[in-house]
């Protein structure tokens, strides 16, 4: 009887360990999965613009080959998008003009005739299921709307338009229709530059 007792508690405490040793994998898998964290990838992304010209408001296109960001990760993509800091050089302003002259007039008749003339820079917010981005030019801070998309958690596009008067960028964008005045006529002799650019941003979260 006795060697019956101890080998039903020999099986009991064998059970009680299984257990426990389960219980401590399960706990080990869920913190590796709440420990993902993303980030955003500066290499793979990419600030496209396009500006209008004539009264007919035929598309310019362009864009910013260089955008730095803060170093900073989130556990989901919403989370690493938020507050996430950024700047664009207006030096790296690209066209892609067969005449080599349009991103010239751009940089030294518009963004010249700014203040604070360098970068670009603001940061990235999302509230209430909403993005904006808290954008710095010409010395004026002023939120952008965000129309935003993300793909399989990782490919960001983000879209929204700006209205230049908000950045108080009127003489600005004057300078450089003087400067393109010929360029900017339509069929109806009109020269017209508008307020008005849309910008486009496409980016890549990879986890960290």
């Amino acid at each position: 009887m006795r060697k019956i007792s101890i080998l039903l508690l020999a099986i009991t405490l064998s059970v009680f360990v299984s257990c426990k040793e389960e219980k401590k994998e399960t706990t080990t898998t869920e913190d590796v999965k709440t420990t993902k964290q993303f980030v955003v990838k500066p290499e793979a992304t990419s600030v496209k613009w396009t500006a209008y010209k004539t009264t007919d408001k035929v598309g310019v296109n362009g864009e910013f080959t260089t955008v730095k960001f803060d170093n900073k990760s989130g556990a989901t993509p919403e989370e690493a998008l938020n507050n996430l800091s950024f700047s664009i050089p207006v030096s790296s302003l690209f066209t892609n003009d067969a005449t080599n002259t349009r991103d010239a007039k751009i940089k030294n008749s518009f963004f010249g005739s700014m203040i604070d003339t360098d970068l670009i820079s603001g940061t990235l917010k999302y509230k209430d299921s909403k993005y904006v981005a808290s954008l710095t030019m010409n010395g004026v801070t002023h939120d952008l709307p965000l129309e935003v998309g993300i793909e399989d958690e990782r490919r960001v596009t983000l879209k929204g338009t700006m209205d230049l008067n908000n950045w108080n960028a009127i003489e600005a964008l004057n300078a450089l229709n003087k400067v393109c005045f010929d360029l900017h006529k339509g069929a109806d002799g009109v020269s017209k530059t508008w307020e008005d650019v849309a910008i486009q941003i496409e980016t890549y979260l990879r986890e960290k």
